[in-house]
């Protein structure tokens, strides 16, 4: 297939790019650099040279796009492309909406100019918010309603995906998406070639890493009184080659036309919830660092657990995550951190 990858010097989306050029497919990657990393898409394209092209633009600009995707006969899109910090996203609601929602716009619009009919979406758990009680493990069909404006584009965006699909059936125009919502994407590249590199970096696993090499002085703890079995947040942690494989999967099912196989909405994570404090023994037994933490006051909107149930896409796709050990997890990215102590930037 020929494939345009949105985000693609990014965490997930070059961890894409690898993955489909190792499977054989053509790859265009488009990313404009803001938090994305220029040696990865180096590393990418070692794979297959003669099979991947790069473009350095936003996803805003329309024209670079579809001019892309007619050279290249694009017939799939994997968007990996927006900005993910819910905090953030507090602090900059527009921003947040000018790169998640109207970005998404435009890659729309160059799918309809160019005609690309098929779309792999990447979207998260962040759209259910806090699911009632009763719906722990979270199913597909849990009510979306999400807490952050960072959510509320990817809800957004699911609906506008939806509502175009929707319209290309009218017009009699084959499309077809996979919506997969993401629950928390962790370690790196086994092979030891691509990690996780974020500027600020705030996700668990990379920040207590960090402290494991001497960067940070300790971690906190966000909330320890929750109604948990350690009184910590409970999260599902899917490694990021296992979501990978969800996506080529889910792009191999696409058949636009096919109703059973054109309107795909996924959860993608491994079933069950570590806590904060099996995250944190999990890296000192790994690193074999005492990690020291204090504890902090509960951050607002943290659920106390929320974690999937990836029962749909086993049954429809045969997907099931092959790393569920968080001790692997962690493995992998130690060993990229401690061949990379500062990143890409080594």
């Amino acid at each position: 297939m020929n494939v345009l990858v949105t985000g693609a010097a990014g965490y997930i989306g070059s961890h894409a790019v690898q993955r489909l050029l190792r499977d054989g497919h053509t790859v265009v990657g488009v990313d404009n650099l803001y938090r994305g990393h220029r040696r990865a898409i180096e590393l990418v394209r070692a794979v297959a040279p003669d099979r991947f092209e790069f473009i350095a633009c936003d996803i805003n600009d329309r024209a670079r796009l579809v001019d892309a995707m007619r050279r290249h006969a694009i017939d799939t899109v994997m968007h990996f492309a927006a900005l993910a910090y819910v905090g953030e996203s507090v602090e900059q609601p527009l921003r947040y909406a000018r790169d998640n929602i109207a970005g998404l716009v435009s890659v729309l619009e160059a799918m309809e100019i160019a005609g690309a009919t098929r779309l792999v979406f990447s979207s998260s758990c962040a759209t259910y918010g806090q699911p009632p009680e009763g719906m722990i493990p979270v199913p597909e069909h849990c009510p979306r309603n999400p807490v952050s404006p960072y959510g509320r584009t990817k809800l957004v965006g699911e609906w506008m995906i939806e509502d175009f699909a929707a319209g290309c059936a009218v017009a009699g125009k084959p499309f077809a998406y996979a919506l997969l919502r993401y629950f928390n994407v962790c370690g790196c590249d086994r092979s030891g070639v691509l990690g996780e590199d974020h500027t600020p970096e705030s996700h668990i696993i990379p920040v207590l890493i960090q402290c494991a090499l001497g960067q940070r002085d300790r971690v906190g703890l966000f909330g320890t009184d929750y109604d948990t079995p350690d009184g910590t947040c409970v999260r599902d942690y899917v490694h990021v080659e296992d979501l990978i494989d969800a996506h080529a999967l889910a792009m191999a099912r696409l058949t636009p036309g096919d109703e059973a196989r054109s309107r795909l909405v996924y959860n993608v994570g491994i079933g069950r919830g570590y806590s904060v404090r099996e995250i944190i023994d999990a890296v000192r037994r790994v690193t074999g660092h005492p990690i020291p933490t204090h504890d902090q006051p509960r951050r607002p909107g943290d659920a106390p657990a929320l974690y999937a149930d990836p029962s749909r896409i086993a049954k429809e796709l045969g997907w099931k995550a092959s790393v569920t050990s968080i001790d692997e997890i962690v493995a992998s990215a130690w060993r990229w951190f401690k061949a990379h102590p500062t990143g890409y930037r080594a």
